[in-house]
């Protein structure tokens, strides 16, 4: 062999070798709530923007029980909570909140399930059934005892079932720990839905209740507590994030008194207040700010927050304020109840639990334009989701409306599921694939 040959030889083999050690892609994994960052987006342009019960539909498979918690994804392969019920459950209505709430507990014993299926077929790789009883709490008709999705960390899949416990299963589907929750009073009944998320070796999660709140953080090899905060809150159900910005990594806590902010070790950093009754939709980053809304639909203060890095204290806004030192700017009115927001370029977009969309300007808080109607719009639970330059907004009746990003408000199309399924789970992304969770199944969706 001759030099050139040589030299032939030591490219290709370089060649290989980096192929082969690159980590995938973010797109290829959906870890979390949201996906990584927590935005709910994906630059996959091969992902589809058309689609129904029998178009582009990769697979679909029938699930058990009820659950509203997300699909997550590693290595080909999605994770589901689910709980099933050996009796028949009162069905959820669609579009119904106000007069779902329920004080009986169910007499039938329930069984709390993990399951995993593989990502290009949808068959079933393996279940397991962590805990199975009669239930000690009754749950709002639109809620689940699986509302909360899994996290992973590609090594390992977290599943919390609130006031039941926290398994830890490796990819295989074998138990490496647990830990019972003590079980608390939550707001008339409604059950729990924060959804916890993971930051180097450690599990972190928010336990808001109307007995004791807390935010504690758990070893991920062992599920030993490593600390634990109490926090004067009532009930939330936002799912906390883990901010690593210019400055430091904080953990960021949405709640009815106060939105909050923690080191790693559960040290209080900053608070501010001003948010609704109801504290839902999840918070993420972008261009260097914390987005955190707070919503609900009965109350005048409805905020949309940007926050800067950095803060300390006691940073609420005054009277009459919309900005300060370390709150960018609030939109006192624009936030929703139940979906979170979705960046997408530098705007910002709001989708409103009765089908309207507003926009904004993601760094300066500037209105673009307000509240266009979602024809037939009606309940929206699942929060919004971007890729392609379109913003795919689905209603509890299994209609994803498609709506093109920019500065005009435009409905390119709509796609529609099947009359049964009911739709409150937000998607996943992950590579050119779109998983939809609805009442009764889950959909892949890609182009074919």
């Amino acid at each position: 062999m001759n030099d050139q040959e040589r030299r032939w030889w030591c490219f290709f083999l370089v060649g290989i070798v980096t192929i082969l050690v690159v980590p995938a892609t973010a797109q290829d994994h959906w870890p979390q709530f949201r996906g990584v960052g927590a935005i709910g987006t994906s630059d996959n342009t091969d992902l589809p923007d058309q689609w129904s019960a029998s178009r582009s539909v990769a697979w679909k498979k029938d699930l058990p029980g009820k659950g509203w918690s997300s699909p997550v994804v590693w290595g080909g392969r999605v994770f589901l909570s689910t709980v099933v019920s050996q009796q028949s459950a009162e069905e959820a209505k669609k579009g119904l909140y106000f007069g779902g709430d329920r004080s009986k507990v169910s007499t039938a014993v329930h069984q709390w399930k993990v399951i995993c299926l593989q990502l290009k077929t949808g068959e079933v790789l393996w279940e397991q059934v962590p805990h199975k009883a009669v239930p000690s709490w009754p749950l709002h008709i639109k809620n689940s005892y699986a509302s909360e999705t899994p996290v992973t960390d590609g090594e390992h899949v977290y599943v919390y079932f609130g006031n039941v416990g926290v398994f830890c299963y490796d990819l295989e589907g074998q138990p490496v720990w647990s830990l019972p929750v003590q079980p608390h009073k939550v707001r008339n009944n409604w059950g729990t839905a924060a959804s916890p998320v993971l930051h180097g070796e450690k599990l972190l999660i928010v336990n808001d209740n109307d007995e004791r709140s807390y935010l504690h953080a758990l070893d991920k090899r062992t599920g030993k507590e490593l600390w634990r905060v109490e926090r004067s809150e009532g009930s939330n159900w936002a799912t906390p994030y883990v901010w690593t910005n210019s400055l430091r990594t904080e953990i960021i806590t949405p709640g009815t008194g106060k939105t909050r902010s923690y080191d790693l070790d559960g040290k209080l950093l900053y608070e501010f207040g001003g948010g609704s009754s109801i504290t839902i939709a999840a918070p993420y980053s972008q261009f260097g700010l914390l987005f955190v809304s707070s919503g609900y639909v009965l109350d005048q203060k409805k905020p949309l927050f940007a926050i800067r890095p950095g803060a300390s204290g006691d940073i609420s806004l005054e009277d009459e304020q919309t900005s300060n030192d370390y709150i960018a700017w609030c939109q006192p009115q624009a936030a929703p109840y139940n979906p979170a927001t979705v960046i997408w370029g530098d705007l910002l977009y709001v989708l409103l639990d009765r089908g309207y969309v507003s926009c904004y300007e993601a760094k300066t808080g500037r209105l673009v334009y307000d509240k266009r109607r979602l024809p037939r719009g009606r309940a929206f639970t699942s929060s919004p989701w971007a890729y392609n330059g379109k913003i795919f907004c689905l209603n509890e009746y299994g209609t994803t409306y498609v709506v093109r990003a920019g500065r005009k408000f435009e409905i390119l199309h709509q796609n529609s599921l099947a009359e049964d399924d009911m739709c409150m789970a937000t998607p996943a992304l992950v590579g050119d694939r779109l998983l939809i969770r609805t009442s009764e199944r889950i959909y892949c969706i890609r182009r074919l």
